[in-house]
């Protein structure tokens, strides 16, 4: 056990990873030696950062507590701390389950843990952060909450209501990340569409990244978890005009039927979803889009799966991930509809959905064989240096492999590769 060492282990999304950076640079400038995610934790004090999104993330956060709940009890480690969406969910019931936590603390009041291990926290250092990713990406929160009322989701009843940042304070983090070599920006918030209107009383996603995009050294910037409805459209012009704002837009639409999207109380039409997707390939050539689906909402038919299955045949998205609905307690589903699908069958409805994807990457991929991008190298593992075009989100896109006998390239520095093959998930090519 080394003293005046602080284990911090995130889990869940990426957002969750910035509340982390931030936590961990207060407790550097307090003295500690700090580490996030060790292989071997070996800190005198542990710190989780809990995720509380869908029942497979509670598991996981509940296990990794009770892992480290155990090496308190075997005197491996002296004391441990949890915060994050779990814990600001369950505050009450998780202190009374486990016991050998000395702390549980929310979302949002994490700052006590600094008056809790007596030390103070620093005001000045409240926009810094100590990058737990490699030196050239960060992710950037803009904001925080949902003012969205899904049927399924228990976000907005963790985080609150919708928080814009403060544009000036956004764009001063990204000239100070540029200063420390940071070249590319994966932009987060639950819903970035509604970015500004509780600040400035309407949309201001396309006019921050605009500004972002003028910042001397931003090479790369791609925005993650758009919402479909009221979508602000002058965003298709700030990405045609910008060659630094990746032709890339994460936009979760969860399904296409009306029936289901009334159900899921999502706002928007399958007619409306369609024009979007259509307005976005017309307005911005060359456009990836990424999406999330779900299956297995209460009440969604046959005839709803067999229409969801045709809309990704048809729309043919780049990238696409899919989740069967697991009922979250105080969600409006959970309290007014009946969780009537077996859970066989969601599985076998996502495993269906997941095969046609499966398919549609495989053919996209191949289609970028003999193309040539510009890569950034992010790692080298093994006999490749792994890295990604614009079209690709750190952790959760593909890569593209390069051979480590051609020549030594640089991490985080930008090359121009050929692609020689491809397989469903991932391409291959090398430095021209």
């Amino acid at each position: 056990m080394k003293r005046n060492t602080i284990d911090i282990i995130t889990l869940g999304c990426s957002k969750n990873l910035v509340d982390s950076e931030h936590l961990m640079r207060q407790l550097e400038q307090a003295g500690y030696h700090v580490t996030h995610d060790a292989a071997r934790p070996q800190g005198e004090i542990a710190v989780i950062n809990t995720c509380g999104f869908i029942g497979d993330a509670k598991e996981e956060s509940i296990n990794m507590i009770l892992e480290f709940a155990q090496a308190k009890e075997e005197g491996r480690l002296n004391r441990l701390y949890v915060m994050g969406c779990l814990s600001e969910r369950y505050l009450q019931e998780l202190g009374q389950e486990i016991p050998q936590v000395d702390k549980f603390y929310g979302k949002f009041n994490w700052k006590e843990l600094l008056a809790d291990l007596g030390k103070v926290y620093d005001e000045h250092l409240r926009d810094e952060r100590i990058l737990t990713t490699p030196k050239h990406y960060a992710y950037l929160k803009i904001s925080e909450g949902c003012n969205r009322t899904c049927s399924y989701c228990a976000i907005p009843i963790i985080t609150g209501h919708h928080q814009s940042r403060p544009m000036e304070e956004i764009l001063d983090e990204v000239r100070a990340l540029v200063s420390r070599g940071v070249k590319e920006f994966q932009v987060i918030a639950q819903e970035l569409t509604y970015y500004g209107v509780d600040l400035y009383q309407s949309q201001k996603l396309p006019q921050l990244i605009e500004q972002m995009a003028q910042i001397p050294g931003v090479e790369w910037i791609r925005l993650h978890y758009a919402y479909p409805a009221h979508f602000p459209e002058d965003l298709f012009r700030v990405m045609r005009t910008y060659p630094n704002v990746c032709k890339y837009m994460d936009i979760a639409l969860q399904h296409i039927s009306d029936h289901v999207l009334t159900k899921m109380r999502r706002h928007v039409t399958k007619a409306e979803t369609y024009a979007l997707i259509e307005k976005f390939r017309r307005e911005v050539p060359g456009v990836h889009l990424r999406t999330t689906l779900m299956v297995g909402h209460p009440g969604e038919s046959e005839a709803d799966f067999e229409e969801l299955k045709e809309f990704v045949r048809q729309v043919r998205f780049d990238r696409m991930g899919a989740f069967a609905y697991s009922e979250e307690e105080g969600t409006y589903a959970a309290t007014n509809y009946t969780d009537d699908i077996p859970f066989e069958v969601k599985q076998a409805r996502l495993d269906e959905l997941m095969t046609i994807q499966e398919g549609i990457s495989a053919e996209l991929n191949h289609a970028k064989v003999g193309k040539v991008f510009r890569v950034i190298i992010d790692r080298k593992e093994g006999d490749y240096y792994v890295g990604r075009t614009e079209f690709d989100s750190p952790e959760v896109d593909q890569e593209v492999l390069i051979p480590c006998s051609e020549k030594k390239l640089r991490i985080g520095l930008f090359y121009h590769v050929k692609i020689e093959k491809s397989d469903d998930f991932d391409l291959f090519g090398h430095v021209i």
